[in-house]
């Protein structure tokens, strides 16, 4: 019998003790998909809030507590969660989740097209992630594509509401369709903007709007913005029209307040990761791009 059949048997007890199952994930926008997937026949907690770094968070007791009980953890991998996942995952001692051969398992970069693949590691460029660069939650293209393994991981896990998890699917589906052709026609509108970021994190969005990145305030990235860096950028882009200056929540405004006032540009401070639905957090930030009500 293989691996993933004795963890079958294993959480289907598990199931009829607890009666639901319990999901962990890193990021927020995993636990709001999982939530809308899974519905009444699960329990969703994360391990990360919006307002942080998902690169260095730091671990946490009640992090080992909930993957201890977890059936199924959705991380993002890539990269993002290195420096702190592997050993909330080694204390937490829970077999059914630990290898990524396991169906409770869920690495999501397995699953999305990942941009900026490097063929050598080198860690003088900055923070760079061999595997391609890891924030791809910002793309609602990419985690559709995790949504659906998500469903089909839940599927497998409880297959006694099988049919449930395929109804939330269709659900989770249509509503994606008709979200897609709002943004669409919204992203339009913005085609072609020029912008500069903060930290190499939004290509998978800029991709999306096909908007155009310019140059970021961080040297390198992972590297803090210096004035030398920001004023050497100032000059390179003199010449154009930077529409917006982005950054995530959890960086500081700074610096990047004083390129946007010096470049005649607007700062946005984009949520990365969504406090609510993945629904809202692309309603806000094609709200503040564009300037419209959604």
């Amino acid at each position: 019998m293989n691996n993933i059949s004795i963890f079958t048997i294993f959480i289907l007890s598990t199931l009829s003790l607890f009666g639901k199952v319990e999901v962990v994930t890193t990021i927020p926008d995993y636990a709001s998909i999982t939530k809308e997937l899974g519905g009444d026949y699960i329990n969703v907690e994360n391990l990360i809030q919006p307002t942080q770094d998902p690169h260095f968070a730091d671990p946490l007791p009640s992090h080992i507590v909930k993957l201890n009980r977890a059936d199924l953890v959705v991380h993002n991998g890539a990269g993002l969660e290195s420096g702190w996942l592997p050993s909330v995952l080694k204390q937490a001692r829970n077999s059914s989740i630990l290898s990524e051969h396991s169906i409770g398992n869920l690495n999501a970069s397995h699953y999305v097209s990942l941009k900026e693949i490097q063929k050598e590691s080198d860690r003088s460029a900055g923070d760079v992630h061999p595997e391609g660069n890891p924030h791809f939650y910002t793309s609602p293209i990419e985690l559709f594509k995790i949504a659906k393994e998500i469903s089909r991981r839940l599927q497998e896990i409880d297959p006694k509401h099988k049919d449930e998890y395929k109804k939330n699917w269709e659900i989770f589906e249509e509503k994606y369709n008709t979200k897609m052709a709002q943004w669409n026609k919204v992203a339009q509108k913005i085609k072609g903007k020029k912008i500069v970021v903060y930290h190499e994190s939004w290509i998978y969005l800029l991709d999306w709007l096909s908007l155009s990145k310019r140059g970021a305030l961080e040297p390198k990235p992972g590297v803090p913005p210096t004035t030398k860096h920001i004023l050497s950028l100032l000059k390179h882009i003199e010449s154009e029209e930077i529409s917006f200056v982005m950054q995530e929540l959890y960086h500081p405004t700074n610096l990047s307040s004083m390129f946007a006032k010096k470049s005649k540009s607007k700062l946005l401070v984009l949520p990365s990761m969504t406090d609510g639905s993945i629904w809202d957090k692309f309603d806000s930030i094609l709200e503040k791009l564009s300037g419209e009500k959604i």
